[in-house]
């Protein structure tokens, strides 16, 4: 096996894994500022495994996405070397499984021993692992010897002393390239002062690097930072809350206002297409002390990325890449590049002889007014004509229990390659796909910047019955309202499409 590339940590600064905040805009920013190296938030072994790896062509970046299209983690070329992934595990092969799934786009894995959430607990996880050495010992030795890149591990200190030595040094001894560790135990909280002489003790008992963290209480400025490490013996030194609170933490020539830094975070969530949601909670995070400003109720209300981009003053560059987005999806679908291994709209025939119509959209409840759905938009205007609902046949997957629903609709049946995480949304992608192929508006508010009514034309023209149902017809793009991700798989459609019995002559749908 090749040997792992080494990590240099004299001297480094780095962003500490921090859940929900250490998306790839909050991790550009760092690096942009000045952080050497940085984390991912814990992402458990799990995850990883259900996810699908898919190059996105579109974005320029590696995704690994669930089956129900969300998107886990999210990284690009700017980040390549300097990205480690931090993994939430119970299980020494299964963390390699998913360690080995990742090593080609991260710098290195780091194992969460140090999370003190119950989610991480009753997992036997994170902090779980601190009583448990040879449960340590195994996972990290087992990835240590089955990675070709470097493996390190987060911990929190124990109440005893003597407990954290013993500890380290066993970690030591499995052959990781360095340790992170928090100085507060299991019990406490940010309130409670960092034990910064545990973690300057740790330095004098072990030969790899320990990296410091817990003291964001005490950094407010960049030569705060040189402080802690001479308080903790230390040459590198990891920031969470206060690199949460302002990325330009690690600015030498000093904090930057919180306005540039917020219009850069959205600038990095625009061009990623990063969820609206993650970027909302990331951006109030920067302004936890300083809600009062004018922007500060708007961003409270905002619900979409074009919204902030409003509050912000940032609508030309929102309406700049979005137009060159729609033109590189032009250039992908020209070339016959279909992006994500071709997601598409098709017209095909099932076992009894009626027409399935499949379109690449999703319900995004945001993106719709509160008083009314897909679903009614289509049961008003079937009314019309019927007495009863349009019926949905609706299955759920074993493995993920994930649905798929199929629509009924005057003859035709309509329906979504996506599986989604809840009966209603399966059901109102089915009335979308049903909706947009009549023509009929489907009532949203807020359009998927990637999916213009031109588009919509074209899918209109390749589903209708001028076309052949034996010919398989094919369009790029992305799922209306969600942005830039999710694929069908091949094996899991037929088998559930027996059950929903869609079917038929071009049944044989290509991923």
């Amino acid at each position: 096996m090749a040997k792992p590339t080494k990590i240099d940590y004299e001297n480094k600064l780095i962003l500490a894994p921090m859940v929900r905040i250490n998306s790839l805009p909050t991790r550009l920013l760092s690096l942009d500022y000045g952080a050497d190296l940085v984390y991912s938030e814990e992402i458990i072994d799990h995850k990883i495994l259900a996810a699908q790896r898919i190059e996105n062509k579109l974005l320029g970046t590696v995704d690994y996405e669930m089956p129900d299209g969300t998107i886990i983690f999210r990284t690009c070329p700017k980040e390549e070397g300097k990205v480690v992934f931090q993994m939430g595990t119970a299980d020494a092969e299964r963390a390699l499984k998913a360690a080995k799934k990742l090593e080609k786009d991260v710098l290195a894995i780091d194992v969460n021993m140090g999370c003190p959430q119950l989610f991480s607990l009753k997992g036997g996880m994170g902090a779980a692992l601190l009583t448990q050495p040879e449960k340590i010992k195994n996972i990290l030795t087992t990835l240590v010897n089955g990675l070709n890149i470097p493996v390190s591990c987060k911990i929190r200190i124990l109440p005893e002393l003597s407990d954290t030595l013993e500890l380290v040094k066993l970690i030591e001894r499995t052959g990781v390239c360095a340790i992170g560790v928090h100085g507060r135990t299991i019990d406490e909280r940010p309130r409670h002062p960092n034990q910064n002489n545990v973690i300057k003790a740790i330095t004098q008992t072990v030969n790899i690097p320990v990296i410091a963290n817990g003291g964001s209480k005490e950094i407010l400025c960049y030569n705060d930072i040189e402080s802690f490490k001479q308080e903790t013996n230390t040459k590198c030194v990891m920031l969470a809350r206060a690199a949460q609170w302002n990325p330009s933490i690690f600015r030498k020539d000093g904090l930057l206002p919180l306005e540039d830094v917020i219009k850069q975070h959205i600038k990095y969530a625009v061009e990623y297409d990063i969820n609206a949601m993650n970027t909302k909670y990331c951006l109030l995070q920067i302004m936890h002390n300083s809600m009062d400003m004018a922007e500060g109720q708007p961003m409270l209300d905002s619900k979409h990325l074009s919204e902030m981009c409003d509050i912000w003053k940032l609508e030309e560059f929102y309406k700049t890449i979005q137009r060159m987005r729609i033109k590189k999806r032009e250039r992908l679908m020209d070339d016959e590049n279909i992006y994500n291994n071709k997601i598409i709209a098709k017209r095909m025939k099932t076992e009894d002889g009626s027409i399935l119509i499949q379109l690449p959209v999703r319900f995004i409840k945001s993106n719709y007014p509160g008083n009314i759905s897909p679903k009614q938009l289509l049961h008003t205007k079937y009314m019309k004509k019927h007495t009863k609902a349009p019926p949905y046949n609706t299955v759920q997957r074993d493995s993920d229990k994930c649905f798929k629903s199929v629509l009924c609709f005057d003859g035709k049946k309509y329906t979504t390659p996506y599986w989604e995480k809840s009966k209603q949304l399966a059901e109102q992608g089915a009335a979308i796909t049903c909706l947009i192929s009549l023509g009929v508006h489907d009532g949203r508010i807020n359009n998927n910047e990637t999916e213009d009514e031109d588009l919509r034309s074209k899918w209109r023209e390749m589903i209708s019955d001028n076309n052949s149902v034996q010919k398989s017809t094919e369009t790029s793009s992305k799922p209306a309202g969600e942005s830039c991700n999710a694929q069908i798989d091949k094996k899991e459609y037929t088998e559930t499409s027996n059950q929903i019995g869609i079917n038929g002559e071009d049944s044989d749908v290509k991923t």
